[in-house]
């Protein structure tokens, strides 16, 4: 037998003062809404985090909402999917002012022993797996998590010191890449320019045919999206990597 919503929060709170919007809230509302089974329990609570972030609401009802979304089967990884999804429509700043609520709710199984886990308590995306498919154009180790892997973003995060080779996106027309960073610090860097630091909140506008490399600074975990812009004949040129001797320059 499917679960029943039980809702009592209205007569508590209201049920003296409005005990007409307290029934609606309680048993309408949750009742007989929350309850229909034309659409499952965890599209339904979906729906509401859609809802409420489309809003501006980031209040202690969707503190209840997020709850209750993992509690029927959002994942971490669903969640951050969710939210940048909608931010896309919504507004970025809503998006950030969700995921400040929604780390805090996915994030007490993540264990503070080791420094990888402490970065990835800092945020609410995955670290990923080992990114292996690209390792030979980086030094030290990348993770990769796919994010919205349709709409080609993913989230890079680098150990300390790790960054990619220069490399340069190509395409006929538009293309590029965005990055934005979410946790922890690193750098970037375009040819013939000085490296520019990158804490969580920056964003890179990267156009096509830009000769550059970005990465973790030295004493610090480093996680951002990375996000390809459409374009035509979209394609990346892997080119040298970034010398210690070059890296190790850095401020």
């Amino acid at each position: 037998m499917s679960e029943k919503i039980v809702q009592t929060a209205g007569k508590e709170q209201l049920g003296d003062f409005a005990p007409e919007f307290a029934r609606f809230n309680d048993d309408v509302l949750f009742g007989e809404n929350w309850n229909n089974r034309d659409i499952d329990l965890k599209t339904r609570c979906i729906i509401t985090m859609v809802a409420l972030m489309s809003s501006s609401i980031t209040d202690t009802s969707l503190v209840y909402h997020l709850e209750n979304a993992k509690a029927h089967g959002v994942t971490q990884k669903e969640a951050a999917a969710i939210i940048t999804h909608t931010g896309f429509y919504v507004g970025w700043p809503k998006a950030w002012a969700v995921f400040r609520l929604a780390k805090e709710v996915w994030n007490e199984n993540i264990s503070p022993d080791t420094e990888k886990a402490s970065h990835a308590a800092k945020m609410v995306f995955p670290i990923g797996d080992p990114n292996d498919g690209f390792a030979k154009y980086f030094i030290g180790q990348s993770y990769l998590a796919p994010v919205c892997p349709e709409k080609g973003i993913f989230n890079v995060t680098f150990e300390p010191k790790c960054r990619n080779n220069w490399h340069i996106h190509n395409a006929d027309n538009g293309g590029g890449q965005i990055l934005i960073c979410v946790a922890g610090e690193g750098y970037y860097q375009e040819w013939g320019k000085e490296a520019q630091k990158l804490r969580a909140g920056d964003v890179v506008n990267i156009p096509a045919g830009v000769k550059h490399w970005h990465g973790a600074a030295a004493d610090s975990w480093f996680s951002h999206l990375a996000i390809e812009a459409a374009g035509e004949n979209c394609s990346n040129e892997w080119l040298e990597a970034v010398e210690d001797e070059h890296y190790d320059k850095l401020k």
